[in-house]
C-alpha cells in the first residue's frame, strides 16, 4: 500500500480532468445545451457529489480493490455484482477509446499548426453516422482512426510498467494539463464575445435539441466526465489508509474538476457559436479563433497531456476492476496475474487496451458517448443502493467517513438523505438517453442500441456458462 492522498488527489484529476472539458463539451453545447451548458454542468456535478460522497463511505467501509464491483458484492451479492462489473468494463474500456479519438483530434489540429497533415485514412472511424432523409444512416467508410488506436495501446503499455512509473507520468500531465486549462480560461475570458451566450437556453427544436429537454440531456451526457473519482475507489487495496485518503481524494478530486468545467464552459460558449461545437476537438477551435498561433500550439499541447493523463489513470482503474473480478473467478486467471517483475498487472493492461483500440479505430463520438453515458448512469444507481443495503444490514462495517444529513429507518431499511437523493438523480440521468436512444432507434440508427444488447447479451451467457460456476468453487 503505497499511495496517499496527494496521490489519489492527482489520479481523481487525471481521470476527471479531460473528456468532459477537451471532447465531450463541445458536443454537449452544440447538440443539446447551447450557451446552458453551464447548467448541465452543475447539475452533473450535484448528482455526482451525491454519488462520490456514497463512494466515499462506500470506500472506507469496504476498502477493497474493485469499487463499485466490490461494495455491490459484498451487498446484494455476486450475481448482481457481476452485472454491475461487466458494465463497469463497458464503461472503462470505451471510455478509453472515446479518449483516444478525442486526442487524435487534438493532435491532427497541433500538426496542422505546424503544417503537418494527418492523413484522413489512418485519422478518423471507420464507422461514421451521416444524416439522411429519414434520420441516420450507417456508412463504412474505408477508413481507420490508427492514430486513436495507438494512444489507447501506448497508454496501456506505460500502466503495464508499474504503478510508481505510471504515477509520476500522471502527475507530471495532471499539473501540465491544469496549468494550460487554467491559461485557457483567464485568456479567453478576456476575448469572449457576449452575443454568443444569447439566447443562453436555445428554443427547443424538437426532442432533445436545445430547450430545457437538451439542458436536461446534455447533463446526462456530462455525467460521464466526472467518472474520475470511480478510478480512486478501485486504488483503495493500494492506498496506505484507505478510510482517510479515498475520501479526501475523491471529494477533492471533484470539486476541483467542477470549478473548472464550469469556468471553461463559459468561456468556450462565449468564443465560439455553440452550433459550431460538434467537433472531437472544440478547445482547439476555440483557441484558433482568438487568433494567438503561438498560445493556440500551448493550448493544444496541455489538452494532448490533459487527454493522455486520462488514458493513463483509465487503464489503471480498469485493470483493477478486471483484478478484483478475476480474483473471484468471474473473469480468466490472466486479469489477476501480477508480472514476476515489475509487480503490475502487465498481461491485462496490454490486454484491455488491444480492446480498447479496435473500438478507437472503429467507432464514432457520437455512438461512444451514448454508450457511456447511459451505463454511467446506471452504475452510480447501484453503488447509492449498495450504501443503503450495507448501513440496513451490515452497519457494524461502517467506517470512518459518513455520508452527511443523515437518514431514516423505515421497516429495517434505512432510506439516507445522500443516497436516495444519488438513486433519484442517477436514475434521472438515465431517462434522457433512454428516450434520446429509442427516437434514434425509430429514426433508423440503430447502432447504439444493438451494442448495448448484444454486450448485454454477451455478459448474460459469460457470466452463466463460465463466471458462476468458477465462482461458487473459489467461494466454496
Amino acid at each position: 500500500m503505497r499511495l496517499g492522498w496527494p496521490a489519489l488527489l492527482v489520479l481523481g484529476v487525471a481521470q476527471i480532468l479531460g473528456a468532459g472539458v477537451y471532447v465531450l463539451i463541445g458536443t454537449a453545447a452544440s447538440l443539446y445545451a447551447g450557451p446552458a451548458v453551464t447548467v448541465s454542468f452543475v447539475i452533473a456535478g450535484v448528482a455526482c457529489l451525491l454519488v462520490g460522497l456514497c463512494y466515499a463511505e462506500l470506500s472506507s467501509s469496504v476498502p477493497e480493490s474493485g469499487s463499485a464491483y466490490s461494495y455491490c458484492k459484498h451487498t446484494l451479492g455476486i450475481g448482481p455484482a457481476w452485472a454491475l462489473g461487466w458494465l463497469l468494463f463497458l464503461e472503462f474500456s470505451v471510455a478509453a477509446s472515446l479518449l483516444a479519438v478525442g486526442f487524435s483530434g487534438y493532435l491532427g489540429s497541433l500538426l496542422g499548426d505546424l503544417g503537418i497533415v494527418l492523413p484522413v485514412a489512418i485519422s478518423t472511424p471507420a464507422i461514421q453516422l451521416l444524416p439522411a432523409t429519414n434520420g441516420a444512416s450507417l456508412t463504412v467508410t474505408g477508413h481507420t482512426n490508427l492514430v486513436a488506436a495507438f494512444a489507447v495501446l501506448c497508454a496501456g503499455a506505460i500502466v503495464a510498467m508499474g504503478t510508481s512509473r505510471s504515477s509520476l507520468a500522471n502527475t507530471i500531465l495532471v499539473v501540465v494539463k491544469v496549468l494550460v486549462l487554467v491559461a485557457f480560461i483567464t485568456v479567453g475570458a478576456t476575448e469572449v464575445d457576449p452575443a454568443n451566450w444569447t439566447p443562453f437556453v436555445p428554443p427547443n427544436e424538437g426532442g432533445f435539441t436545445y430547450g430545457w429537454e437538451g439542458v436536461m440531456r446534455a447533463a446526462a451526457l456530462l455525467f460521464f466526465a466526472f467518472l474520475g473519482f470511480e478510478t480512486v475507489s478501485t486504488a483503495a487495496a493500494e492506498t496506505r489508509n484507505p478510510q482517510r485518503d479515498v475520501p479526501i481524494g475523491i471529494l477533492g478530486s471533484l470539486a476541483i474538476c467542477a470549478t473548472l468545467y464550469v469556468l471553461a464552459a463559459i468561456v468556450l460558449t462565449g468564443l465560439v457559436p455553440f452550433r459550431d461545437l460538434d467537433v472531437p476537438d472544440p478547445i482547439a477551435l476555440a483557441v484558433d479563433r482568438i487568433g494567438w498561433p503561438q498560445f493556440a500550439v500551448v493550448i493544444k499541447i496541455g489538452a494532448l497531456a490533459g487527454l493522455a493523463s486520462v488514458l493513463l489513470a483509465n487503464a489503471f482503474g480498469h485493470s483493477r476492476v478486471c483484478y478484483a473480478m478475476s480474483r473471484d473467478g468471474l473473469l480468466p486467471d490472466l486479469f489477476s496475474r501480477l508480472h514476476p517483475v515489475r509487480n503490475s498487472l502487465a498481461g491485462a493492461n496490454l490486454l484491455l487496451a488491444a480492446l480498447a483500440a479496435i473500438n478507437a479505430a472503429l467507432l464514432p463520438i457520437s455512438v461512444m458517448a451514448d454508450l457511456i453515458s447511459f451505463g454511467v448512469a446506471l452504475m452510480f444507481a447501484m453503488v447509492a443502493i449498495s450504501l443503503i443495503r450495507i448501513r440496513s444490514t451490515e452497519p457494524e462495517r461502517i467506517g470512518r467517513f459518513r455520508v452527511p444529513l443523515g437518514g431514516v429507518r423505515l421497516f429495517g431499511i434505512w432510506f439516507g438523505v445522500v443516497p436516495v437523493g444519488a438513486t433519484v438523480l442517477s436514475f434521472a440521468m438515465t431517462l434522457p438517453v433512454a428516450l434520446d436512444l429509442m427516437q434514434q432507434a425509430l429514426a433508423g440508427d440503430l447502432l447504439p442500441v444493438f451494442l448495448l444488447l448484444v454486450y448485454a447479451l454477451t455478459g448474460g451467457l459469460i457470466y452463466r456458462f463460465y463466471g458462476r460456476a468458477r465462482s461458487r468453487r473459489r467461494t466454496a
